[in-house]
């Protein structure tokens, strides 16, 4: 797996790992001009000619569409697969076979799989660049900068941070690549408020632990709520886990209207989205609520600008 190191192109974007805090700059800044250019009606053509596999094993709409849009607002084209039922996957086809006929069409893919570390194998064998769009409980780096992009955008600032980090965070990939992605930045708290039986895996705890992140569980989410810059929500993976353990937690973390209210002025609420009930509707009218305004708007800015990266010097 290549780390950036300022050069972005023709270089698969598998993990957060790859980044440091001066290629996160230049994602930002590009995904920036993309956000006032796009609010000025501006038309882009920087990939014109180019074009996306978006190859999705799992179900997914935000992603997938979020990709499909980035690209089009480029000039490319796109090629939009989405399940499991195209045919060669049922008959017995590897990952990697899939993935050597979609390069020999496309100039990148979007890949979305079920499986920790799909990603990775998909770029060992493509001539072209990969994008990770989320593989099983692994991570989900597209989501991380664009979640990290709007916390700056919001907040003015990616340093000296307090974070709370609420629900499934042992299957919630989303959660992992943020975790990591913040643990690059100074004076970051991150507070864990989830479940005994979902808790961060100890791998990435050390790991940022190692960075100077302070990180500290909390067994409610009313143990926090005032103390927070940013409270990330998530939905229990019911997808990942066994029913009686989904039936046992999936109601242990809820965030209503009044709890909300409780928040510092200048904080935001985010989630990446499809929320449960984990989040009741009453928040969407709180001020603080960003996910079904910036948080999801910044996702094709930001993705724009890696499809960018990848494909043009």
């Amino acid at each position: 797996m290549k780390k950036i190191n300022g050069n972005f192109y023709q270089k698969s974007i598998i993990s957060i790992d790859q980044f440091d805090a001066n290629d996160i700059k230049k994602v930002f800044d590009l995904a920036d001009s993309y956000k006032k250019g796009i609010e000025k009606g501006t038309v882009f053509r920087d990939l014109e000619g180019k074009l996306l596999t978006a190859l999705f094993y799992e179900p997914s709409s935000r992603t997938f569409g979020s990709h499909i849009a980035a690209m089009q607002r480029l000039g490319g084209r796109i090629i939009p697969i989405q399940g499991v039922s195209f045919s060669s996957v049922v008959k017995g086809e590897t990952l990697e076979d899939t993935i050597r006929v979609f390069a020999s069409y496309s100039d990148v893919i979007a890949l979305r799989h079920p499986e920790e570390g799909a990603s990775k194998r998909a770029a060992e064998v493509s001539p072209v660049p990969i994008i990770n769009a989320g593989d099983g409980v692994g991570e989900h780096p597209t989501q991380a900068l664009l979640d990290l992009f709007t916390i700056k955008d919001r907040l003015g600032r990616t340093d000296n941070l307090k974070i709370a980090m609420v629900g499934d965070l042992k299957y919630g990939r989303t959660v992992h690549s943020l975790s990591k992605l913040l643990s690059l930045y100074k004076k970051i708290t991150i507070y864990f408020v989830c479940p005994k039986t979902s808790p961060m895996p100890t791998d990435i705890v050390s790991l940022i632990a190692k960075r100077g992140v302070f990180t500290k569980t909390a067994s409610s989410i009313n143990d926090i709520i005032n103390k927070v810059d940013v409270l990330y929500m998530t939905r229990v993976q019911k997808e990942r886990m066994d029913l009686k353990l989904y039936e046992s937690i999936k109601d242990s973390f809820v965030l209503d209207g009044s709890m909300a209210k409780k928040m510092k002025k200048e904080s935001i609420i985010m989630h990446p989205l499809p929320r449960i009930h984990e989040l009741t509707q009453d928040v969407d009218r709180n001020p603080r609520a960003v996910y079904f305004t910036d948080q999801m708007r910044n996702g094709l800015y930001v993705r724009m600008a890696l499809l960018k990266l990848v494909l043009k010097k």
